[in-house]
């Protein structure tokens, strides 16, 4: 649809639960994760020209346990999402091919019942190569954060023993969908936990960060998605109440473009 809400139309259908979704205009191609039913371990993501033709399944199913945004790459070819009670970030060529795990918080069902390990939103910064994630945490338990790592495994160690991971937030409501300033070096989430720092959008620098995050937008109904667009001072967010809202960056002329629209989840910008 257009940003006021116009022309809008259904595009792909039939779905296994579509959550995040990246648009490559360049190629024309849109991917989107599936997050099928988790307790059966059955995620996928798809590929699909942006007019929805084309459709094809580029990570077969099984083949990630739930996958939650996923975010592109175009330097690198690669599409890197997480997976929830897979409790992993992975990534991919753009064909699908050359499947890896780079970071694994947890393995097996005892482990994927612990909402602390659960991966949800990511973010990349190219500048130094790092690769920020959220882990969301149980509900409202205050226990939700943010890390971050190299892009990279470092030499010799694995994605269960890497040793480069640091905390960039802890103690969050249930952090979730994740974007990246890149200009501004200012990276911005969604928190579907309760108020008063959860059902926000929040935004830190990553170069310079402060001891708690900024608070940008709030009374979200359990926020999921976020989408910027920095040369228009833009963003918009959705929440799982069925709304998107559009607002300036630093969460001013907030306004609902839609409403009642069932659970929303990954949103996307693109000028195509």
């Amino acid at each position: 649809m257009n940003t006021d809400g116009s022309d809008r139309k259904t595009i792909v259908s039939d779905c296994h639960l579509p959550d995040g979704i990246v648009v490559d205009a360049a190629a024309g191609y849109i991917y989107w994760t599936n997050m099928g039913i988790p307790s059966l371990n059955d995620g996928s993501v798809e590929r699909a020209d942006i007019d929805g033709k084309n459709r094809k399944t580029i990570v077969a199913l099984g083949s990630t346990h739930s996958p939650k945004q996923i975010i592109l790459d175009k330097k690198s070819g690669k599409l890197y999402w997480c997976d929830r009670e897979g409790m992993r970030v992975m990534r991919c060529n753009i064909d699908g091919s050359k499947l890896e795990t780079l970071i694994e918080t947890g393995r097996g069902e005892a482990d994927s019942r612990d909402a602390t390990r659960w991966c949800v939103g990511l973010a990349i910064d190219p500048k130094h190569q790092k690769i920020y994630w959220s882990q969301k945490g149980p509900d409202n338990a205050g226990l939700g954060r943010i890390s971050r790592a190299n892009v990279e495994i470092p030499a010799g160690q694995t994605a269960t023993t890497r040793t480069d991971i640091e905390i960039f937030y802890d103690a969050l409501p249930e952090p979730i969908d994740l974007e990246l300033d890149h200009k501004n070096r200012v990276l911005y989430w969604t928190d579907r936990g309760d108020p008063p720092r959860g059902n926000t959008v929040n935004r830190a620098s990553i170069d310079n960060r402060p001891a708690e995050p900024e608070i940008v937008v709030t009374h979200l109904m359990e926020g999921i998605g976020i989408a910027l667009d920095i040369p228009h001072d833009r963003m918009f967010v959705t929440d799982f109440a069925g709304s998107i809202f559009s607002a300036r960056l630093d969460g001013s002329s907030e306004r609902n473009v839609l409403e009642a629209q069932g659970n929303l989840t990954g949103i996307a910008y693109a000028e195509v």
